[in-house]
Parts: C-alpha cells; structure tokens; sequence
C-alpha cells in the first residue's frame, strides 16, 4: 500500500476490522514517516451480463433489483433488510449459475419467486407490471404459478393461497 503523505510502500497494518457490509477496514502505519491512514477492501464480483428482450446486454445492476422490490413492497410490512436479503440471494444465484449471460426472463422469474414466498400483494404487483397478461383470467392462473417453486429454495411460507379468492365469474 502506498502512503498517501510520503508515498513510500512501506507500512504496517495496526487493525483490520470486518464491516456489516463485508468490506474490510485497515487502520495502518507508514514506517517511513509515520503517518497514519484508513484503507477499505471490497470484493469486486463479477455478474453475467443480462440479456433482455430485445436482445441488449447490459450489467447485472443490484441497485435496479432492488428498487424494483422496493417498489412492488411499497406501504407493506417488508423491511429494508429483507429486500437486501432478497437481493443478496438473487445475486448469488445469478453467480452460482456459473454462466456469463442470464436472460432478463429468468431473473424476472427468480424476483417473483422470491416475493411469492414474501409477500402475496408484493408478487401480485410485481408480476402485474412485469408479465403483459392479454386478459384477467392469464392474470389469475399466472398467481398459482407452480414453476416458481424451483426458482426457491426455502418453500416454508405461512401465507394462504390467493387463487380460491380471485375466482372469475362467467
């Protein structure tokens, strides 16, 4: 590490100290003439690319992941720490994949799965907005979607079914 007052490369390391976000902060010493700083260490993670329907390619941004949430959980009983937790699992899924591009289809599919077991009104909002349903009846069969469920890891959720309540009279 270079010294920022002297800019010699010698120092020593006086406390290293783990954030809650997983940086690592060093408190260190410049030999040469003593001064002291603060470094911070992150992980740079590189995500696929994501491809969306028009064939674009653009990063993989958790921020836009994110505030999409943010927006379909707006004046429900979600904190912000569970939509982080949302984000963090969606990022490490997207990376697990082990590929350099993911349609923007399949995360669309993994944030719904992820709000379904959240939150119902969350997914139905979501889902409203990202699926372009052609008449209501494409909207209620698409609220029991069973092939979420394999974009979930954990299906313990205590809510109830919304299908039976949004039944279509003819």
């Amino acid at each position: 590490m270079k010294c920022p007052f002297c800019h010699t490369q010698d120092d020593r390391v006086l406390d290293t100290r783990v954030q809650k976000d997983g940086s690592i902060r060093r408190r260190r010493e410049c030999l040469s003439c003593k001064a002291r700083f603060t470094t911070a260490e992150t992980l740079v993670v590189n995500y696929p690319m994501i491809v969306k329907k028009d064939g674009r390619r653009e990063a993989f941004l958790r921020e836009k992941i994110l505030k999409g949430l943010q927006a379909a959980c707006q004046k429900r009983a979600v904190s912000h720490d569970q939509l982080e937790s949302i984000v963090d699992r969606i990022g490490g899924w997207a990376l697990n994949r082990g590929e350099s591009e993911i349609s923007s289809k399949l995360i669309g599919r993994k944030v719904m799965a992820e709000l379904k077991v959240l939150d119902d009104v969350a997914y139905v909002r979501f889902s409203s907005v990202y699926r372009q349903f052609k008449d209501v009846q494409e909207f209620v069969d698409s609220l029991e979607d069973r092939d979420l469920a394999d974009f979930v890891e954990d299906q313990q959720s205590p809510q109830l079914s919304l299908k039976p309540f949004l039944q279509v009279q003819n």
